[in-house]
């Protein structure tokens, strides 16, 4: 068994920023195309975006009638955008900007032209299920070859609407709930719950299918874009899909401050263990280290909420409960290599590595003085000793803690970062999963 020493990786003399974080591309800060929010997706993590949108010319432009049953985001897509580029490039060419909620596609109307938004991965993941594009409230549906043995509903809102899935007949309490709160976002975190899905490993899934403005268009739609006139900057595509709804909130928040209602939908025994997978580049090329955030937001968690903890001096031992330990053996499945933090306090942090026997072995830390930003301008936080992701001030996973906690007592939530790495390998695995499935039924 490996020491603690050991299973860290400092970087020793530029104990700063990483290696991976030192950006090698540059900008043309005379052109349109500088780019800000995604970098470390896009530009360093390599993450593929190909599958999320694509862009279609319509000339001539469909007529009045066509836009009429359509919600015009206009004004909202003005008011709301980050990017002032983007914002003066909408007002000087004179677009009008629409979202047909039926199909979840945005419509850019010109004089001469029109140019639609297409969300291809939304509309890939609908038909995986169910056969087709729903756009109303559905009943719960067999989904039939894409997940046997489970059930699919579609629940619809202003956003692209949620997938719930859940497991047909009598179901172990104890099997965790996955939630991919920034489905689209977090390129193949939809493959990572299918796969605990068909494994036996999770009972139910809520998927979100929108977009939250912040998942960017891939350099191919933006050549075509730039040749039909309309050169969007690629940062802050909030430009297209609003970012926040007409209330002002933001859309990425929507499966937290909604988990009650969607927890409700899924009907049977309440959740006793929530495993929210996201998406992460991580810190060093290839990273295949998970990081669990156990929550850093008040109220605060403390160690014990988790099981038996002993600490000496800085070094600390938490020897976790039934429901922690159930939540890890979970996610070994994805990696050796898991951390697990949480925030007692403002000034008083714990950082633990899952050993062997799934117990944790970590230490006490005051994240002021151990916390650093990865890139000037990026909510990306990292702990610069051990040189791995930082979580547990992330607000939108603090938020559905808040609402797990009032749908009933004792729930835990785990906050899971999957870097780019291991994401594709799992998706990989889930392919493997379904051709072996289906050559089988064949031979059937």
């Amino acid at each position: 068994m490996r020491s603690w020493p050991e299973m860290t990786e400092p970087e020793r003399g530029h104990p700063d920023i990483p290696k991976l974080f030192i950006s090698q591309f540059s900008v043309d800060y005379s052109a349109p195309f500088e780019r800000h929010l995604n970098r470390l997706e896009v530009e360093i993590g390599r993450e593929d975006y190909g599958h999320l949108k694509r862009v279609e010319l319509i000339s001539p432009p469909p007529q009045e009638s066509f836009f009429a049953s359509m919600l015009e985001i206009t004004e909202t897509l003005l008011k709301t955008t980050q990017n002032n580029y983007n914002r003066e490039l909408l007002i000087r060419l004179g677009i009008r900007a629409y979202l047909d909620e039926g199909d979840y596609c945005v419509y850019y109307r010109l004089a001469d032209r029109a140019i639609r938004f297409i969300p291809a991965w939304r509309q890939r993941t609908l038909e995986r299920v169910f056969g087709h594009v729903p756009q109303e409230h559905t009943d719960w549906c067999d989904c039939r070859g894409a997940l046997p043995g489970f059930e699919g509903r579609f629940i619809p809102d202003g956003a692209g609407g949620a997938l719930l899935l859940r497991k047909r007949g009598e179901v172990d309490p104890d099997l965790p709930v996955l939630t991919a709160t920034h489905g689209p976002y977090d390129p193949h975190t939809l493959d990572v719950a299918l796969y605990f899905l068909r494994t036996g490993k999770g009972r139910a899934a809520l998927i979100n299918l929108g977009f939250a403005a912040r998942e960017p268009l891939t350099d191919e739609n933006l050549e075509l874009l730039r040749k039909w006139g309309v050169p969007l900057n690629p940062s802050n595509i909030d430009i297209i899909y609003p970012y926040v709804d007409p209330q002002g909130h933001p859309h990425c928040y929507k499966m937290e401050k909604g988990l009650r209602r969607y927890l409700d939908l899924l009907e049977g025994p309440a959740a006793r263990i929530i495993i929210d997978v996201h998406g992460c580049v991580g810190t060093v090329a290839d990273d295949v280290r998970l990081v669990v955030g156990l929550g850093g937001f008040p109220p605060y968690p403390s160690p014990e909420d988790f099981g038996r903890h002993i600490c000496h001096g800085s070094l600390c031992h938490l020897y976790p409960d039934a429901r922690l330990r159930r939540g890890l053996e979970v996610l070994r499945d994805l990696s050796d290599a898991i951390f697990v933090q949480l925030c007692r306090g403002p000034h008083e942090a714990y950082h633990y590595f899952v050993m062997g026997g799934l117990h944790l072995l970590g230490r006490r830390l005051d994240p002021r003085q151990e916390v650093g930003s990865l890139t000037d301008g990026e909510e990306r936080s990292y702990l610069k000793a051990e040189n791995v992701r930082w979580l547990p001030g992330a607000g939108g996973n603090a938020l559905q803690r808040m609402e797990a906690r009032k749908h009933s007592d004792g729930v835990l939530c785990l906050h899971v970062e999957i870097p780019t790495a291991v994401r594709n390998k799992m998706a990989l695995r889930l392919k493997e999963i379904e051709i072996t499935e289906s050559l089988d039924s064949s031979y059937l």
